[in-house]
């Protein structure tokens, strides 16, 4: 009777008893920690980067770069393909200013980039818009960015256009080549080209794109309008900036926190200040962790997902 207890307790058969028990635990802990949501999910993003200011005595401003998997596109690119956010980890939200106003004579300032990294996924980043060509200066081109902003006008042969980003935003708009009573070139949106500029008229700025991601339908990201002697572009789309017509007067400012580009200013007078940038995050309402800092704005339900819309720069934690 001692043999046979010894081997129904002891040796190989023991050994497998212990290992069908250890690996059966180990099945039911895997099945209890990966329930309940936890594990990664998607987040849909509008990514709008600061636009650029537009020129004293030159061209409108470029839009900025423009980004979004909500499902609308920017710079002519389809929507790309939603984050995959993980519990736990934390994403950094960088809101690009815009670029600043100049008088006298100057080129417009471009915006800066705004920006969605985390240590586990590829960062998001738009590019800043191109501030406004200055008349004579470089031939009066317009400078490059997100979309480009609006050449400047007065040369012989006419100013360049700044190029826009694939899949962010559009190219400005050419300057009239007189040498007098010209107009500069409207801004590039994220929708559409900048208008070229006239004998007599400054060139309309390009359109926005609108975003249905905060469950309104909001236009962004539209240019700056370019000026002249005689009547200044407008600002279009997206709440741009519009070009001023007079010698002296001020241009208008792109509305900040849509990365609209400001307007171009003939002679004298003050540019418009380029928009501010924006970040906006829609996750699942059942996965949102509440965890953020800079203080966004947070809204819940909107068709099951809540809303994080960033208009200074902050984090959230997955």
């Amino acid at each position: 009777m001692r043999d046979l207890k010894n081997k129904l307790t002891s040796g190989k058969n023991t050994k497998n008893t212990q290992s069908r028990k250890g690996k059966s635990f180990g099945y039911q802990v895997l099945g209890f920690g990966s329930g309940g949501g936890a594990g990664p999910y998607l987040a849909n993003f509008l990514v709008i980067a600061g636009a650029g200011g537009g020129a004293a005595s030159g061209g409108g401003a470029g839009a900025g770069g423009y980004r979004t998997s909500s499902g609308t596109s920017g710079g002519g690119g389809s929507a790309e393909t939603a984050l995959t956010l993980s519990p736990g980890i934390q994403y950094t939200v960088t809101i690009g200013a815009g670029g600043a106003a100049v008088s006298g004579e100057a080129v417009g300032n471009d915006g800066n980039n705004s920006l969605i990294s985390g240590s586990d996924i590829t960062t998001i980043t738009s590019i800043a818009g191109g501030g406004g060509g200055r008349d004579g200066v470089n031939s009066g081109a317009g400078r490059s960015g997100g979309s480009g902003s609006g050449a400047g006008g007065g040369s012989a042969t006419g100013g360049v256009a700044g190029a826009g980003t694939a899949n962010q935003g559009y190219a400005g708009g050419t300057a009239n080549n007189q040498a007098s009573n010209y107009g500069s070139g409207g801004g590039g949106g994220a929708g559409a080209v900048g208008a070229n500029g006239t004998s007599s008229t400054g060139g309309n700025a390009g359109n926005g794109v609108a975003s249905t991601i905060t469950g309104s339908s909001v236009a962004r990201a539209g240019g700056g309008g370019g000026p002249s002697y005689g009547e200044g572009g407008a600002g279009t789309g997206g709440s741009g900036g519009g070009g001023n017509g007079n010698s002296n007067g001020a241009a208008a400012a792109g509305t900040i926190n849509t990365g609209s580009g400001g307007g171009g200013n003939y002679g004298s007078g003050s540019s418009g200040a380029g928009g501010s940038g924006v970040v906006i995050l829609s996750v699942p309402d059942a996965s949102y962790s509440g965890t953020v800092s800079g203080s966004p704005t947070v809204a819940t339900g909107v068709s099951g997902n809540t809303v994080l819309t960033f208009t200074g720069s902050g984090t959230y934690t997955g």
